[in-house]
Protein backbone atom coordinates (compact mmCIF):
# COMPACT_ATOMS: atom_id res chain seq x y z
CA UNK A 1 0.00 0.00 0.00
CA UNK A 2 1.26 3.52 -0.82
CA UNK A 3 1.79 6.08 2.10
CA UNK A 4 1.98 9.83 1.70
CA UNK A 5 5.34 11.73 1.92
CA UNK A 6 4.40 14.07 4.74
CA UNK A 7 7.45 16.25 6.22
CA UNK A 8 5.86 17.88 9.55
CA UNK A 9 6.58 21.69 10.16
CA UNK A 10 7.56 20.98 13.70
CA UNK A 11 10.09 17.74 12.70
CA UNK A 12 12.92 17.44 14.89
CA UNK A 13 11.91 20.17 17.69
CA UNK A 14 11.20 19.13 21.52
CA UNK A 15 8.25 17.43 22.49
CA UNK A 16 8.19 19.84 24.91
CA UNK A 17 5.12 21.90 23.92
CA UNK A 18 7.24 24.93 25.54
CA UNK A 19 10.26 24.38 24.01
CA UNK A 20 8.56 23.48 20.86
CA UNK A 21 7.02 26.61 20.29
CA UNK A 22 10.52 28.54 21.32
CA UNK A 23 12.45 26.47 18.66
CA UNK A 24 9.43 26.90 15.91
CA UNK A 25 10.35 30.38 16.35
CA UNK A 26 13.61 30.47 15.95
CA UNK A 27 13.95 28.69 13.27
CA UNK A 28 11.94 30.77 11.53
CA UNK A 29 14.51 33.55 11.74
CA UNK A 30 17.17 31.06 9.92
CA UNK A 31 15.36 28.37 7.88
CA UNK A 32 15.44 30.92 4.64
CA UNK A 33 18.96 32.14 5.26
CA UNK A 34 21.72 31.73 2.08
CA UNK A 35 23.77 28.22 2.46
CA UNK A 36 27.41 28.65 2.86
CA UNK A 37 28.60 25.29 2.32
CA UNK A 38 32.69 25.45 2.73
CA UNK A 39 33.49 21.49 2.82
CA UNK A 40 32.68 19.47 0.29
CA UNK A 41 33.43 16.77 -2.53
CA UNK A 42 30.93 17.86 -5.39
CA UNK A 43 31.95 17.69 -8.74
CA UNK A 44 32.97 21.03 -9.71
CA UNK A 45 32.40 19.93 -13.80
CA UNK A 46 28.92 19.82 -12.84
CA UNK A 47 29.11 23.58 -12.20
CA UNK A 48 31.82 24.31 -15.22
CA UNK A 49 30.01 22.38 -17.56
CA UNK A 50 26.43 22.94 -16.30
CA UNK A 51 24.97 20.46 -18.53
CA UNK A 52 21.64 18.62 -17.36
CA UNK A 53 22.10 15.40 -14.78
CA UNK A 54 21.97 12.49 -16.50
CA UNK A 55 19.66 10.36 -14.14
CA UNK A 56 18.50 9.98 -11.00
CA UNK A 57 20.60 7.16 -9.95
CA UNK A 58 23.47 8.98 -11.22
CA UNK A 59 22.88 11.82 -8.96
CA UNK A 60 21.25 10.59 -5.83
CA UNK A 61 22.84 6.99 -5.71
CA UNK A 62 26.38 6.85 -6.83
CA UNK A 63 27.76 9.62 -4.92
CA UNK A 64 26.64 8.94 -1.90
CA UNK A 65 28.33 6.96 0.51
CA UNK A 66 25.67 6.57 2.73
CA UNK A 67 23.37 4.96 0.85
CA UNK A 68 25.77 2.13 -0.75
CA UNK A 69 27.32 1.33 2.65
CA UNK A 70 23.71 0.50 4.16
CA UNK A 71 22.97 -1.13 0.84
CA UNK A 72 26.07 -3.10 1.15
CA UNK A 73 25.55 -3.75 4.39
CA UNK A 74 22.60 -6.02 3.77
CA UNK A 75 24.45 -7.85 1.12
CA UNK A 76 24.10 -5.78 -2.19
CA UNK A 77 26.82 -6.05 -4.35
CA UNK A 78 28.33 -2.21 -5.65
CA UNK A 79 27.89 -3.73 -8.99
CA UNK A 80 24.35 -3.66 -8.44
CA UNK A 81 24.48 -0.03 -7.75
CA UNK A 82 26.21 0.94 -10.92
CA UNK A 83 29.78 1.54 -9.49
CA UNK A 84 32.21 0.45 -11.74
CA UNK A 85 35.13 -1.37 -10.41
CA UNK A 86 39.02 -0.09 -10.73
CA UNK A 87 40.09 -3.46 -10.76
CA UNK A 88 38.98 -5.65 -14.09
CA UNK A 89 36.71 -8.40 -13.10
CA UNK A 90 34.09 -10.45 -14.84
CA UNK A 91 31.10 -9.90 -12.47
CA UNK A 92 28.17 -8.03 -14.14
CA UNK A 93 27.87 -4.32 -13.07
CA UNK A 94 24.48 -3.04 -13.82
CA UNK A 95 24.34 -0.27 -16.60
CA UNK A 96 21.11 0.45 -16.56
CA UNK A 97 20.10 3.28 -14.08
CA UNK A 98 16.25 2.35 -14.20
CA UNK A 99 17.39 -0.78 -12.77
CA UNK A 100 19.99 0.53 -10.11
CA UNK A 101 16.99 3.17 -8.75
CA UNK A 102 14.64 0.08 -8.60
CA UNK A 103 16.68 -1.44 -6.67
CA UNK A 104 17.46 1.16 -3.83
CA UNK A 105 13.84 1.77 -3.98
CA UNK A 106 12.94 -1.46 -3.08
CA UNK A 107 15.63 -1.37 -0.01
CA UNK A 108 14.66 1.86 0.97
CA UNK A 109 13.01 0.77 4.11
CA UNK A 110 16.56 -0.04 5.24
CA UNK A 111 17.20 3.61 5.64
CA UNK A 112 14.25 4.18 7.89
CA UNK A 113 15.90 6.46 10.91
CA UNK A 114 18.18 7.13 9.47
CA UNK A 115 19.65 10.90 8.48
CA UNK A 116 19.93 9.54 5.00
CA UNK A 117 16.18 9.12 5.08
CA UNK A 118 15.71 12.76 6.66
CA UNK A 119 17.78 14.03 3.33
CA UNK A 120 16.24 12.29 0.84
CA UNK A 121 12.69 12.76 1.81
CA UNK A 122 13.50 16.55 1.83
CA UNK A 123 14.68 15.81 -1.64
CA UNK A 124 11.78 13.91 -2.97
CA UNK A 125 9.26 16.20 -1.19
CA UNK A 126 10.44 20.23 -1.76
CA UNK A 127 12.34 19.68 -5.14
CA UNK A 128 10.38 17.10 -6.66
CA UNK A 129 6.97 17.56 -5.24
CA UNK A 130 6.50 13.89 -4.76
CA UNK A 131 3.53 13.36 -2.70
CA UNK A 132 3.84 9.10 -2.18
CA UNK A 133 6.88 7.44 0.23
CA UNK A 134 9.42 5.67 -2.01
CA UNK A 135 9.11 2.41 -2.11
CA UNK A 136 9.25 -1.10 -4.64
CA UNK A 137 5.88 -0.08 -6.35
CA UNK A 138 6.66 3.51 -6.96
CA UNK A 139 10.06 3.06 -8.61
CA UNK A 140 9.38 4.21 -12.13
CA UNK A 141 7.17 6.75 -11.16
CA UNK A 142 10.05 8.48 -8.65
CA UNK A 143 12.36 7.79 -12.03
CA UNK A 144 10.68 9.36 -14.69
CA UNK A 145 9.51 11.82 -12.60
CA UNK A 146 12.89 13.43 -11.19
CA UNK A 147 14.31 12.21 -14.90
CA UNK A 148 11.40 14.84 -16.19
CA UNK A 149 12.53 17.57 -13.73
CA UNK A 150 16.62 16.73 -14.72
CA UNK A 151 15.76 17.80 -18.21
CA UNK A 152 14.78 20.88 -17.50
CA UNK A 153 17.10 24.44 -17.42
CA UNK A 154 15.69 24.63 -14.08
CA UNK A 155 17.87 22.03 -12.92
CA UNK A 156 20.95 22.24 -14.14
CA UNK A 157 23.66 22.96 -11.27
CA UNK A 158 24.31 26.81 -11.94
CA UNK A 159 20.32 27.04 -11.92
CA UNK A 160 20.15 24.79 -8.91
CA UNK A 161 22.78 26.56 -6.76
CA UNK A 162 20.06 29.82 -7.21
CA UNK A 163 17.06 27.88 -6.55
CA UNK A 164 18.55 26.08 -3.68
CA UNK A 165 19.79 29.27 -1.78
CA UNK A 166 23.51 28.17 -1.79
CA UNK A 167 25.66 31.04 -1.99
CA UNK A 168 29.06 29.65 -2.06
CA UNK A 169 30.01 26.00 -2.40
CA UNK A 170 33.37 24.52 -1.98
CA UNK A 171 34.68 21.39 -3.80
CA UNK A 172 37.70 19.60 -2.56
CA UNK A 173 40.59 18.30 -4.85
CA UNK A 174 43.98 16.66 -4.84
CA UNK A 175 47.13 18.46 -5.15
CA UNK A 176 47.58 17.26 -8.43
CA UNK A 177 44.53 18.20 -9.95
CA UNK A 178 45.11 20.39 -12.61
CA UNK A 179 41.53 22.67 -11.74
CA UNK A 180 40.58 22.94 -15.46
CA UNK A 181 36.57 22.70 -14.14
CA UNK A 182 37.50 25.63 -11.32
CA UNK A 183 39.69 27.69 -14.39
CA UNK A 184 36.33 27.79 -16.56
CA UNK A 185 34.48 29.03 -13.51
CA UNK A 186 36.85 31.74 -12.89
CA UNK A 187 36.86 32.69 -16.66
CA UNK A 188 33.00 33.10 -15.96
CA UNK A 189 33.06 35.16 -12.95
CA UNK A 190 31.47 32.29 -10.98
CA UNK A 191 35.03 31.16 -9.01
CA UNK A 192 33.27 33.33 -5.93
CA UNK A 193 30.82 31.23 -5.85
CA UNK A 194 32.38 27.37 -6.32
CA UNK A 195 35.60 27.53 -4.69
CA UNK A 196 38.59 24.76 -4.60
CA UNK A 197 40.21 23.38 -1.56
CA UNK A 198 43.53 22.00 -1.15
CA UNK A 199 43.51 18.65 -0.76
CA UNK A 200 47.62 17.44 -0.44
CA UNK A 201 47.50 13.77 1.24
CA UNK A 202 48.52 12.30 -2.10
CA UNK A 203 51.66 13.83 -1.60
CA UNK A 204 52.01 14.01 2.20
CA UNK A 205 51.03 10.73 3.68
CA UNK A 206 53.81 7.73 2.19
CA UNK A 207 51.22 5.07 2.40
CA UNK A 208 48.98 7.06 0.00
CA UNK A 209 48.49 4.11 -3.08
CA UNK A 210 51.53 5.74 -5.70
CA UNK A 211 52.75 8.36 -3.37
CA UNK A 212 56.68 7.97 -4.97
CA UNK A 213 54.76 8.47 -8.56
CA UNK A 214 52.74 11.60 -7.08
CA UNK A 215 55.82 13.09 -6.16
CA UNK A 216 57.21 13.39 -9.53
CA UNK A 217 54.27 14.86 -10.95
CA UNK A 218 54.64 17.33 -8.42
CA UNK A 219 58.28 18.26 -9.45
CA UNK A 220 57.07 17.86 -13.42
CA UNK A 221 53.71 20.67 -12.58
CA UNK A 222 55.80 22.75 -10.64
CA UNK A 223 58.84 22.76 -12.22
CA UNK A 224 60.76 21.81 -8.68
CA UNK A 225 63.32 19.08 -7.89
CA UNK A 226 60.72 17.14 -5.37
CA UNK A 227 63.93 14.78 -5.02
CA UNK A 228 65.11 17.21 -2.91
CA UNK A 229 63.51 17.98 0.55
CA UNK A 230 63.63 21.90 -0.33
CA UNK A 231 62.39 21.31 -4.05
CA UNK A 232 59.33 19.52 -2.63
CA UNK A 233 58.69 21.68 0.48
CA UNK A 234 59.26 24.56 -2.69
CA UNK A 235 56.19 22.62 -4.79
CA UNK A 236 53.44 22.55 -2.15
CA UNK A 237 53.85 25.82 -1.75
CA UNK A 238 53.36 26.85 -5.47
CA UNK A 239 50.57 24.76 -5.60
CA UNK A 240 48.45 26.21 -2.68
CA UNK A 241 49.17 28.98 -4.12
CA UNK A 242 47.57 28.25 -7.71
CA UNK A 243 44.81 26.35 -5.49
CA UNK A 244 44.25 29.99 -3.84
CA UNK A 245 43.93 32.01 -6.76
CA UNK A 246 41.26 29.40 -8.15
CA UNK A 247 39.55 30.39 -4.80
CA UNK A 248 40.82 28.17 -1.98
CA UNK A 249 40.46 29.30 1.32
CA UNK A 250 41.54 26.20 3.10
CA UNK A 251 43.33 23.37 3.33
CA UNK A 252 42.05 19.33 4.11
CA UNK A 253 43.87 16.49 5.68
CA UNK A 254 42.83 13.69 6.11
CA UNK A 255 45.26 11.90 8.57
CA UNK A 256 44.67 8.75 10.08
CA UNK A 257 45.39 10.64 13.56
CA UNK A 258 46.23 13.83 14.88
CA UNK A 259 49.88 13.49 15.84
CA UNK A 260 52.14 16.40 14.86
CA UNK A 261 55.60 16.15 15.22
CA UNK A 262 58.57 19.40 14.72
CA UNK A 263 61.52 18.19 13.57
CA UNK A 264 64.83 20.30 12.72
CA UNK A 265 65.66 20.66 8.69
CA UNK A 266 68.75 18.10 8.66
CA UNK A 267 65.93 15.80 10.13
CA UNK A 268 63.48 16.35 8.03
CA UNK A 269 65.52 15.97 5.15
CA UNK A 270 66.75 12.47 6.13
CA UNK A 271 62.99 11.55 6.78
CA UNK A 272 61.60 12.44 3.34
CA UNK A 273 64.88 10.68 1.70
CA UNK A 274 63.85 7.17 3.40
CA UNK A 275 59.88 7.82 2.55
CA UNK A 276 60.83 8.54 -0.53
CA UNK A 277 62.24 5.36 -1.89
CA UNK A 278 59.11 3.35 -1.56
CA UNK A 279 58.26 1.16 0.63
CA UNK A 280 58.43 2.81 3.86
CA UNK A 281 58.28 1.48 7.44
CA UNK A 282 54.83 2.51 8.96
CA UNK A 283 56.68 4.70 11.80
CA UNK A 284 58.34 6.77 9.05
CA UNK A 285 55.16 7.17 7.25
CA UNK A 286 53.53 8.14 10.71
CA UNK A 287 56.40 10.21 11.43
CA UNK A 288 56.13 12.26 8.41
CA UNK A 289 52.80 12.72 8.19
CA UNK A 290 53.38 14.44 11.65
CA UNK A 291 55.78 16.93 10.48
CA UNK A 292 54.49 17.61 7.45
CA UNK A 293 51.03 19.02 9.38
CA UNK A 294 53.70 21.17 11.34
CA UNK A 295 54.94 22.60 7.91
CA UNK A 296 51.28 23.01 5.96
CA UNK A 297 50.96 24.93 9.58
CA UNK A 298 53.94 27.28 8.95
CA UNK A 299 52.44 27.46 5.06
CA UNK A 300 49.28 28.51 6.23
CA UNK A 301 50.70 31.62 8.09
CA UNK A 302 52.62 32.20 4.66
CA UNK A 303 49.34 32.37 2.42
CA UNK A 304 46.33 32.39 4.75
CA UNK A 305 44.64 29.48 3.65
CA UNK A 306 42.41 27.53 6.66
CA UNK A 307 43.83 24.46 7.70
CA UNK A 308 41.68 21.45 8.49
CA UNK A 309 42.39 18.00 10.25
CA UNK A 310 40.30 14.93 9.82
CA UNK A 311 41.76 12.46 12.04
CA UNK A 312 39.89 9.27 13.59
CA UNK A 313 38.77 7.75 10.65
CA UNK A 314 40.71 4.20 9.48
CA UNK A 315 40.06 5.08 6.02
CA UNK A 316 39.26 1.90 3.52
CA UNK A 317 38.77 -0.60 5.85
CA UNK A 318 37.60 -3.03 3.53
CA UNK A 319 40.48 -3.79 1.81
CA UNK A 320 38.92 -6.42 -0.72
CA UNK A 321 36.56 -3.75 -1.35
CA UNK A 322 39.19 -0.86 -1.48
CA UNK A 323 41.37 -3.09 -4.18
CA UNK A 324 38.15 -3.69 -6.03
CA UNK A 325 36.46 -0.15 -6.38
CA UNK A 326 38.81 1.89 -5.19
CA UNK A 327 38.58 5.12 -2.15
CA UNK A 328 35.47 6.11 -0.62
CA UNK A 329 33.06 3.51 -0.61
CA UNK A 330 31.62 3.39 2.85
CA UNK A 331 33.98 1.12 4.71
CA UNK A 332 35.53 4.38 6.87
CA UNK A 333 35.44 3.40 10.35
CA UNK A 334 35.91 5.70 13.51
CA UNK A 335 39.23 5.02 15.52
CA UNK A 336 40.20 6.10 18.79
CA UNK A 337 42.36 9.44 18.75
CA UNK A 338 44.24 11.36 21.45
CA UNK A 339 44.34 15.17 20.06
CA UNK A 340 45.73 16.68 23.82
CA UNK A 341 49.18 14.99 23.19
CA UNK A 342 49.07 14.55 19.51
CA UNK A 343 48.33 18.11 18.51
CA UNK A 344 50.70 19.63 21.15
CA UNK A 345 53.64 20.24 18.96
CA UNK A 346 51.66 22.00 16.52
CA UNK A 347 49.43 24.33 19.14
CA UNK A 348 52.80 25.15 20.74
CA UNK A 349 54.15 26.21 17.52
CA UNK A 350 51.52 28.40 16.36
CA UNK A 351 48.40 28.04 18.45
CA UNK A 352 47.98 31.47 19.28
CA UNK A 353 49.12 33.17 16.10
CA UNK A 354 46.38 35.77 14.81
CA UNK A 355 46.55 35.03 11.52
CA UNK A 356 46.52 30.94 11.51
CA UNK A 357 43.45 28.47 11.87
CA UNK A 358 43.07 24.96 12.11
CA UNK A 359 39.46 23.50 12.03
CA UNK A 360 39.33 19.98 13.68
CA UNK A 361 37.23 16.96 13.50
CA UNK A 362 36.61 14.08 14.44
CA UNK A 363 34.60 10.48 14.62
CA UNK A 364 35.73 9.78 17.87
CA UNK A 365 32.78 11.20 19.70
CA UNK A 366 34.37 10.54 23.02
CA UNK A 367 36.86 12.98 22.07
CA UNK A 368 34.48 16.24 22.43
CA UNK A 369 34.27 17.13 26.09
CA UNK A 370 37.12 15.34 27.43
CA UNK A 371 40.01 16.61 24.99
CA UNK A 372 38.41 18.99 22.04
CA UNK A 373 35.86 21.45 23.83
CA UNK A 374 39.29 22.42 26.36
CA UNK A 375 41.32 22.65 23.91
CA UNK A 376 39.26 25.10 21.42
CA UNK A 377 38.48 26.66 24.99
CA UNK A 378 42.03 27.66 24.72
CA UNK A 379 43.97 28.07 21.84
CA UNK A 380 42.59 31.01 19.62
CA UNK A 381 43.70 29.13 16.90
CA UNK A 382 41.55 26.02 17.24
CA UNK A 383 37.89 26.09 16.13
CA UNK A 384 35.87 22.31 16.45
CA UNK A 385 34.58 21.66 13.02
CA UNK A 386 30.21 20.07 13.19
CA UNK A 387 29.70 16.87 14.01
CA UNK A 388 31.06 14.28 10.90
CA UNK A 389 29.92 11.24 8.62
CA UNK A 390 27.91 8.93 11.20
CA UNK A 391 27.72 11.86 13.88
CA UNK A 392 26.16 14.74 11.43
CA UNK A 393 22.69 13.58 12.37
CA UNK A 394 19.98 14.72 14.61
CA UNK A 395 21.58 12.39 18.17
CA UNK A 396 25.17 13.33 16.86
CA UNK A 397 24.55 16.91 16.39
CA UNK A 398 22.90 17.11 19.84
CA UNK A 399 25.53 15.21 21.39
CA UNK A 400 27.78 17.73 20.21
CA UNK A 401 25.95 20.54 21.19
CA UNK A 402 25.87 19.20 24.86
CA UNK A 403 29.06 17.87 25.34
CA UNK A 404 31.80 21.07 23.90
CA UNK A 405 29.08 24.14 24.45
CA UNK A 406 30.08 24.47 28.47
CA UNK A 407 33.61 24.44 27.90
CA UNK A 408 34.09 25.62 24.35
CA UNK A 409 31.01 28.03 24.11
CA UNK A 410 29.38 28.22 20.41
CA UNK A 411 32.07 30.90 19.48
CA UNK A 412 34.80 28.57 18.77
CA UNK A 413 32.81 26.40 16.79
CA UNK A 414 33.35 26.52 12.89
CA UNK A 415 29.10 26.25 11.68
CA UNK A 416 27.50 23.80 9.73
CA UNK A 417 29.21 22.30 6.83
CA UNK A 418 27.63 19.23 4.98
CA UNK A 419 30.36 17.12 3.13
CA UNK A 420 29.39 15.96 0.90
CA UNK A 421 29.10 14.19 -2.95
CA UNK A 422 25.46 14.47 -3.15
CA UNK A 423 24.86 17.69 -4.41
CA UNK A 424 20.46 18.12 -3.91
CA UNK A 425 21.13 16.77 -0.52
CA UNK A 426 22.48 20.10 0.76
CA UNK A 427 19.77 22.29 1.78
CA UNK A 428 18.38 19.10 3.35
CA UNK A 429 21.46 18.50 5.52
CA UNK A 430 21.83 21.89 5.96
CA UNK A 431 17.73 21.83 7.05
CA UNK A 432 18.61 19.40 10.08
CA UNK A 433 21.42 21.14 11.38
CA UNK A 434 19.23 24.53 11.60
CA UNK A 435 16.33 22.75 13.30
CA UNK A 436 18.91 20.61 15.66
CA UNK A 437 20.57 23.67 16.74
CA UNK A 438 17.12 25.79 17.18
CA UNK A 439 15.91 22.82 19.15
CA UNK A 440 18.74 22.95 21.54
CA UNK A 441 18.83 26.86 22.59
CA UNK A 442 15.18 26.62 22.30
CA UNK A 443 16.07 23.87 25.54
CA UNK A 444 18.23 27.02 26.73
CA UNK A 445 15.90 29.41 26.70
CA UNK A 446 12.82 27.38 28.63
CA UNK A 447 15.49 26.47 31.22
CA UNK A 448 16.49 30.79 31.28
CA UNK A 449 20.27 29.60 30.20
CA UNK A 450 19.30 32.04 27.66
CA UNK A 451 17.55 34.87 26.53
CA UNK A 452 15.55 34.79 23.31
CA UNK A 453 17.53 37.67 21.74
CA UNK A 454 20.66 35.47 22.60
CA UNK A 455 19.38 32.64 21.10
CA UNK A 456 18.18 34.43 17.80
CA UNK A 457 21.63 35.73 17.58
CA UNK A 458 23.08 32.67 18.03
CA UNK A 459 20.71 30.66 15.71
CA UNK A 460 21.93 33.37 12.97
CA UNK A 461 25.56 32.93 13.79
CA UNK A 462 25.07 29.03 13.73
CA UNK A 463 23.56 28.71 10.46
CA UNK A 464 25.28 31.07 8.47
CA UNK A 465 27.93 33.71 10.25
CA UNK A 466 30.32 31.20 11.58
CA UNK A 467 31.08 29.48 8.94
CA UNK A 468 31.61 32.50 6.97
CA UNK A 469 33.89 33.92 9.59
CA UNK A 470 35.82 30.70 10.53
CA UNK A 471 36.70 29.87 6.40
CA UNK A 472 36.97 33.50 5.82
CA UNK A 473 34.63 33.68 2.77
Amino acid sequence: MRQSLVLHPDRLFPSDQTQRAIARELYGGVKDLPIVSPHGHTDPNWFAENTPFPDPAELMIKPDHYVFRMLYSQGMRLEDLGLQPVKKTDRHVETNPREVWRRFAENYHLFRGTPSQLWHDWVYKELFDLDERLGAENADYYYDAISENLSTPQFRPRALMDSLNIEVIATTEGALDPLQAHATLKSLDWGKRVITTFRPDSVIDPEFEGFSENLKKLGEITDCDTNTYDGYLDALAIRRQIFKAHGATATDHGHPTARTKVLSKTDAADLYERVRAQPSSESDAELFRAHMLVEMARMSLDDGLIMQLHPGSYRNHNQPLFEMFGRDKGADIPMQTGFVEQLKPLLNAFGSEPNFTVIVFTLDETAYSRELAPLAGHYPALRLGPPWWFHDSPEGMRRFREQVTETAGFYNTAGFNDDTRAFLSIPGRHDVARRMDCAYLARLVAEHRLSLDEANELAEDLSYNLAKRAYRL
